[in-house]
């Protein structure tokens, strides 16, 4: 669903698992305080222009404890924080007009 709303050209927006150039980093500026920061920062780095490269990874099966992921009470903060991210970053296209995103337009 998140991956429609915001366009990514991604299969896998939530991997964690993720090596960025610096120059990549450099060219945009994140602002989530939470988990919804994946967003974000794919959503951003693909507006600016950036390449992604995806490569399969290996996802194990939890040793010990259990997933924060899928709680009432962390969906209930997420959720609104992703509406507000797509009214910023898809409707209005807030990122594009700073300055930062007029500056760089490098493939990585």
């Amino acid at each position: 669903f998140v991956k429609l709303m915001f366009g990514f050209k991604l299969r896998d927006v939530d991997c964690d698992f993720r090596l960025i150039r610096r120059e990549a980093l450099d060219a945009i500026e994140l602002e989530s305080p939470d988990g919804t920061i994946c967003l974000e920062l794919v959503k951003k780095l693909q507006d600016a222009g950036f390449r992604f490269a995806e490569v399969p990874v290996h996802h194990f099966h939890r040793s010990y404890g259990k997933s924060q992921f899928f709680n009432f009470r962390r969906l209930s903060r997420v959720l609104p924080h992703v509406a507000w991210l797509w009214w910023k970053l898809v409707v209005r296209r807030e990122h594009l007009k700073s300055p930062k995103a007029r500056g760089h337009k490098v493939k990585v």
